[in-house]
């Protein structure tokens, strides 16, 4: 069944929304992701994070590896309609697949982009 809060999204062509993940807490963005209809409907169903992996073309369950899951606490629509905001808890504390706190730890300085944040657990520690 076809949800109507779901047709208000303003879909790509190739039926994505782009979401930003941001730690509710203290309103960081940790992580950019995309979504398709299923994962937003199975996020909402479930209360964590499910988005679509471009990459994989899969659906892809935040934390499925590494148990860093993303306990969704609120779920924000821009005005244009065509970009998702997902207030989270960041279970571990760790979004980023380098096992940092953000996938943003990096910052243009001096014409470099130089590592601004530290690793907090080796990611061959996170994935077996």
């Amino acid at each position: 069944m076809v949800e109507s809060w779901l047709d208000e999204i303003r879909w790509t062509e190739e039926g994505l929304v782009p979401v930003i993940a941001q730690l509710a807490e203290s309103n960081r963005v940790v992580m950019f992701a995309w979504m398709n209809r299923a994962s937003l409907q199975l996020t909402v169903e479930s209360g964590y994070a499910v988005y679509w992996s471009r990459s994989r073309q899969r659906l892809w369950r935040k934390g499925e590896e590494s148990g860093h899951q993303q306990k969704v606490i609120d779920i924000q629509l821009d005005c244009d309609e065509d970009v998702i905001l997902l207030k989270i808890e960041q279970i571990g504390g760790i979004a980023c697949h380098t096992g940092r706190q953000s996938c943003f730890y990096r910052s243009l300085i001096e014409g470099q982009w130089q590592a601004k944040e530290p690793v907090l657990k080796d990611p061959s520690d996170i994935y077996k």
